[in-house]
């Protein structure tokens, strides 16, 4: 198969992917534009972080004027997951140019990388079909955040639409494709009813970093106890 090809079945891949994340990117550009980001700043937002648990965890904690550091320990909480996914990666990219392989994993969020590997399983890592599904991922997260800012004041709350449901639905379907049994799936119980509590009892916002920060540490003492 030649390398255009393999590009060509990235972009077909990331079809069904881009029908839940279309919704999603439409609601974080209205929310983005309600707490005072330009046309200018929205893209550079998703564009420069592309991460979108971590741009909704942002905007969640967004304040006038906003606390910078609070903002950038929130931001490497929620995407200190791409720590062990980029590593994940590291031995499929490790023959490449420094050039290459960086560009790779800044490119790399929750479905290309789920893509990337699950193609690995079956005939090796392919370059250029991971490139297609980042590319089409990334252009069309880029044009739908920034027509949710266009167009977010002139539909209101698009909540009411439903399209707030895409966010969590795109998650549990990578969280399913994540899932190794009950046991291994305890930090991310704990780290549910830990946000939970907090989104309850405590100030807005709070519940991003303490249910990250408990996840985390549960699976450390996992960890250390198992041993």
């Amino acid at each position: 198969m030649s390398t255009h090809q393999d590009f060509i079945r990235g972009l077909k891949v990331s079809v069904p992917m881009l029908v839940g994340i279309i919704p999603f990117a439409l609601v974080l550009g209205t929310q983005a534009t309600q707490k005072g980001f330009n046309l200018i700043e929205l893209p550079l937002l998703t564009g420069l972080n592309f991460a979108g648990g971590s741009e909704f965890a942002i905007l969640e904690m967004w304040s006038n004027p906003p606390q910078f550091l609070m903002l950038i320990f929130i931001t490497f909480l929620v995407n200190s997951r791409h720590l062990l996914m980029g590593a994940s990666l590291v031995p499929h990219l490790k023959h490449l140019p420094n050039k290459k392989a960086y560009t790779a994993l800044f490119f790399m969020c929750d479905e290309s990388w789920a893509a990337g590997l699950q193609d690995a399983k079956q005939q090796g890592f392919n370059l250029r079909f991971y490139a297609g599904v980042c590319f089409a991922l990334y252009i069309v997260w880029l044009t739908f955040t920034t027509l949710g800012g266009y167009i977010g004041p002139i539909l209101g709350d698009i909540n009411r639409f439903g399209f707030d449901m895409a966010f969590p639905a795109v998650f549990l379907v990578l969280l399913r494709g994540m899932w190794q049994g009950i046991q291994a799936a305890r930090p991310w119980l704990i780290s549910l009813i830990t946000a939970a509590l907090a989104y309850l009892y405590l100030p807005q916002g709070w519940y991003v970093p303490i249910g990250a920060l408990s996840g985390i540490a549960f699976a450390v003492f996992l960890g250390a106890s198992e041993e």
